[in-house]
């Protein structure tokens, strides 16, 4: 499944399979036709604009996690077609900038305008800070991420820090100032086995740092914008980590090799103006786009 929202907060789900398939049955096939053959959710609990979606880590559960900018994170389910009030409301006192699942499912990880990062219990809907208040950023929260066993998490800011933290005492355990030469970070994600994680800021450059010596591995250059972009652009790795994605301000898709940071492609996005979004799958060669001309495209390799 698929789900994207939009600034009128509502939130839509698609069917994969049916995008591929209409996707083959026509070249370039209308706007309105993917929406009437794919869509199978419409979702418009928030009142204002979405700003996250972070899906059940068992896809089972047929859940997701969202976050808006009506300050407040919201479960919804969509196993059921009468399913279109949130199971779970979180209330923030500021506008949400990001959210993440826990691994298992029990925890939601909500980070807003506040800089102080708050963790869910989704069960009973407590709410768990740092004990220690020196922890906590300085500035907004724009991004978080866990890793795959959910040992730690990491958070990035408008302060310019990426924060890592333990995922059971719920402590920074380490900081990483000015990551992105004082700018915004824009998004932070781990590597699947938790060793690393890859970083993107409003200095247009994505870099990837190693956790446990908590440095700098390597960083991946030529994306253009002269060393600022203006949107919180995310930098992804694909499928199999072999590569790391980035939607340049030129309207491509700037591709490297993970390993040695060697530019391999620029593709382009065919949005007319910048990418906002980008979100690679985590099994597949598939990718989603977003951008301000309010369209959402998707990429994938299809086996003909």
């Amino acid at each position: 499944m698929l789900a994207s929202g939009s600034q009128d907060g509502y939130i839509k789900v698609y069917d994969v399979e049916k995008i591929l398939q209409v996707g083959l049955d026509f070249q370039r096939p209308p706007q309105d036709l993917i929406e009437q053959r794919c869509t199978v959710r419409v979702l418009s609990d928030h009142n204002e604009s979405i700003s996250a979606i972070s899906f059940h880590p068992d896809p089972d559960q047929q859940m997701f996690l969202t976050g808006s900018y009506d300050c407040t994170a919201r479960i919804y389910g969509f196993d059921k077609p009468g399913n279109k009030k949130a199971l779970r409301i979180f209330q923030e006192s500021e506008p949400i900038r990001d959210v993440a699942f826990h691994p298992s499912g029990r925890f939601a990880l909500v980070g807003t305008v506040h800089p102080t990062l708050r963790l869910y219990d989704v069960e009973t809907g407590r709410a768990f800070v740092s004990a220690n208040p020196s922890d906590q950023h300085t500035g907004s929260i724009t991004s978080v991420a866990y890793t795959k066993d959910g040992r730690l998490y990491a958070s990035g800011s408008k302060d310019g820090a990426i924060k890592i933290w333990d995922g059971v005492s719920n402590r920074c355990v380490q900081t990483i100032p000015s990551a992105h030469d004082s700018t915004q970070i824009n998004s932070v994600v781990f590597s699947k086995n938790g060793k690393f994680i890859l970083s993107s800021g409003k200095d247009a450059l994505v870099k990837l740092w190693e956790v446990d010596a908590v440095r700098q591995m390597m960083y991946y250059a030529g994306a253009g914008g002269q060393g600022y972009t203006p949107f919180r652009t995310q930098a992804q790795f694909n499928h199999n980590e072999e590569q790391v994605l980035y939607p340049s301000a030129s309207g491509h898709l700037v591709v490297w090799n993970s390993r040695n940071a060697a530019r391999l492609a620029s593709l382009p996005l065919e949005h007319n103006g910048l990418v906002k979004r980008l979100c690679h799958s985590p099994t597949e060669p598939a990718y989603v786009t977003a951008g301000e001309d309010g369209r959402m495209r998707f990429y994938a390799k299809v086996r003909v």
